[in-house]
């Protein structure tokens, strides 16, 4: 159990990015496409954190041309490159699951003062 546990906090990111629930983000994520790699942005909002240490997961969800899209990101994989902070939301729920019924205005989450 403890070579376990020293893998695994081997693997953990230093720096962890501060961002909560409600939060607009910028994630920057590694693609890898054959021989080539790029870093691709997906910008949206934080309707999810699971679990904790090496397994801890964020999902992000935006809307585009019409359609929702969320994906669901590893906070501590190699591929996941930066996350920064765009807006601070202000929101009294720990999942915004809700905001998938939601469209337009009413799909907005209000900023933090």
């Amino acid at each position: 159990m403890d070579m376990l546990k020293a893998f695994t906090d081997e693997q953990l990111k230093k720096e962890v990015p501060a961002f909560n629930i409600g939060d607009t983000v910028k994630v920057h994520q590694r693609i890898v496409e054959g021989t080539r790699v790029r870093t691709q942005i997906f910008e949206g909002t934080v309707i999810a954190k699971k679990n904790g240490g090496i397994s801890e997961t964020f999902t992000v969800r935006r809307v585009s041309y019409g359609v929702g899209t969320e994906k669901t990101f590893p906070l501590h994989s190699p591929n996941v490159q930066a996350v920064e902070v765009v807006r601070a939301g202000k929101v009294r729920r720990a999942k915004l699951y809700y905001l998938r019924e939601r469209v337009g205005k009413y799909a907005k989450v209000k900023e933090k003062i």
